[in-house]
C-alpha cells in the first residue's frame, strides 16, 4: 500500500475529542519538562531548524544575535535565539526517522497539549520546520557541493505506517520500488508549497528516498553485500517532471509528521556524495555552512 498524506489527515485529526493523556503516553520529568528533550513550553521558537548533528547547532547560532534557551539532553541538542529579529530554535534530531518521531512529537505537544491538564488545547499552533541536512545523489549529473530541496519524499522507512492517515492516494510507487513494497509499506509525501517557493532558489528540486539505515538500507557495500540497489531502482523514477534526486534518513518522517500535525517543512539538502560516480566532497564543511548562510538569508 502507497499512501499520500495532505492537510486533510491534520483537518480530521484536530476533530478528535478531548480527552486526557495519561501519564504513560505524555511522560514529564520531575521539573515538568518533555521527556526526550528536556524542554519546557515556552522554550522553542515558532521557526525551527532541524539538523542531524549536535555539532551543527553551533553552525548555526553563531549568526545568532542572542540566545535565550540552550539545552542538551542526549544528541538532542536545543538553542533558541533571535537571528535577525526573529526568534527560531535550532535542534539536533540525530540521525533517522525513529529521532524525527521523537523530536516532532514532544515539539508538537509542547505547544499544543495543556500539561497541566493533559489535554490538547482548543487553539492549536501550527510550526515551521526546516531540515539542513547532507545528503547522497542518485544521478550521475547532480555535482558533490550542490544543493536539492525535497520537493517530495518517498520514506523506505515504514515509520508512517504505524500512525492513522485518513486520506490516501496511489503514486504506483510499487511498480518502480517493487522490492522495497515487499519489504515494507511505502509512503509518499510533499512539502509545504509555501516554504518550497519561500527557499526555490537555495538549489534545484527533486524527490528525496529517505531510508532506514546509511549502509545495507541505502546500498552500500563494504564488508556486509546490500541484497538489493535502491539507487538503480530510484534512478529511472519521476513524479511531476521531477526525478528522484537523493538518499538521506530524515526527510519522509518530518514532512509525515509534519501534515499530519498541521505543521509546515521543508528539507535543504547538501549534496556530498554522488552515489553513481562514487565522489566525496572534499570540503563538507564548508559546503553545510554555505547552505547555513543561504537558508538564514531566506529565512
Amino acid at each position: 500500500m502507497v499512501i499520500y498524506l495532505d492537510i486533510i489527515t491534520y483537518l480530521v485529526a484536530s476533530k478528535i475529542m478531548k480527552q486526557m493523556i495519561q501519564k504513560s503516553e505524555l511522560i514529564l520529568n520531575e521539573d515538568g519538562s518533555i521527556y526526550h528533550l528536556q524542554l519546557h513550553p515556552g522554550d522553542v521558537a515558532e521557526t525551527i531548524i532541524t539538523v542531524g548533528d549536535p555539532n551543527r547547532v553551533d553552525a548555526i547560532t553563531k549568526h545568532f544575535d542572542s540566545i535565550r534557551i540552550e539545552r542538551q539532553r542526549r544528541e538532542f541538542k536545543t538553542v533558541t535565539g533571535q537571528y535577525k529579529g526573529k526568534d527560531i530554535t535550532v535542534i539536533s534530531t540525530g540521525i533517522g526517522t525513529d529521532n524525527i518521531d521523537i523530536v516532532f512529537n514532544e515539539i508538537d505537544a509542547l505547544f499544543n497539549i495543556d500539561f497541566n491538564t493533559r489535554e490538547n488545547k482548543e487553539n492549536l499552533t501550527s510550526l515551521e520546520f526546516i531540515r539542513i541536512g547532507t545528503s547522497g545523489a542518485i544521478q550521475q549529473d547532480l555535482k558533490i557541493d550542490s544543493f536539492i530541496l525535497s520537493a517530495h519524499a518517498i520514506g523506505l522507512d515504514g515509520l508512517l505506517s504505524y500512525y492513522h492517515s485518513n486520506h490516501v492516494r496511489s503514486l504506483n510507487l510499487e511498480s518502480n520500488f517493487k522490492v522495497a513494497s515487499q519489504m515494507r509499506t511505502l509512503y509518499a509525501v510533499s512539502c509545504d508549497p509555501e516554504l518550497m517557493e519561500k527557499y526555490k532558489t537555495v538549489g534545484d528540486s527533486g524527490i528525496t528516498i529517505t531510508a532506514d539505515g546509511f549502509y545495507g538500507p541505502q546500498s552500500r557495500n563494504i564488508r556486509l553485500k546490500s541484497k538489493y540497489d535502491f539507487v538503480e531502482l530510484a534512478q529511472n523514477f519521476a513524479f511531476e517532471d521531477l526525478r528522484c534526486t537523493n538518499l538521506e534518513m530524515e526527510t519522509s518522517g518530518i514532512y509525515g509528521l509534519a501534515k499530519m500535525l498541521g505543521h509546515r517543512a521543508i528539507s535543504l539538502n547538501a549534496i556530498l556524495a554522488n552515489r553513481v560516480t562514487g565522489e566525496f566532497s572534499s570540503q563538507p564543511d564548508a559546503t553545510i555552512n554555505k547552505l547555513i548562510e543561504k537558508t538564514l538569508e531566506l529565512i
